[in-house]
This record gives structure tokens, sequence and C-alpha cells, in this order.
């Protein structure tokens, strides 16, 4: 345990940070599993609708430092090719 008032601090802050990291990180995962369940039911239309709110949520992530840009860009490309491949077929 830390023995130093700023130490103190610095733990108490963690835990804050720890819990609101772990609730944008359980959102990112729902809106993405809402996408894959679109495409997998061959939905062009709630797909599209689902993948503009996944971006959103995974940008915000991204810019709040919840996850690395190049992961949030990787995840929202994924996400894209998904969806861009119901849409052709």
């Amino acid at each position: 345990m830390a023995n130093h008032k700023s130490a103190i601090k610095r733990a108490r802050q963690n835990i804050v940070r720890e819990g609101r990291n772990r609730s944008i990180k359980t959102s990112i995962k729902n809106v993405m599993k809402r996408v894959l369940e679109a495409v997998d039911e061959k939905s062009k239309d709630k797909a599209s609708d689902a993948l503009v709110k996944a971006q959103s949520v995974i940008d915000k992530a991204s810019k709040r430092g919840v996850i690395h840009k190049r992961s949030a860009s990787r995840k929202i490309s994924r996400l894209t090719n998904r969806v861009n491949k119901i849409a052709t077929t």
C-alpha cells in the first residue's frame, strides 16, 4: 500500500480511472457486437446504423486515451469491411 500522501492520492485516482475505462471498454464491445449481429442477419440498414454508432463510441474512447488510436482504427476498419461485404452481396 502507498505510504506517501501523493501516492495515496494517485492510488485513489487509479481506481476511479480503472472503473471509467472498464465501462468504456464494455460499451465498445457491446456496440461491436450489435454490428456483427446485424451483419449475421444480413440486414444492411441495421448494420450501417450500428456501424455509425460503433464508430462514434470507438473514436471517443480513442480520443480519451482508453484505447490506442491505431487499435481504434483497426476495429473500425474491420467492422466497415464486414458491413461492406453484405452491402455488395
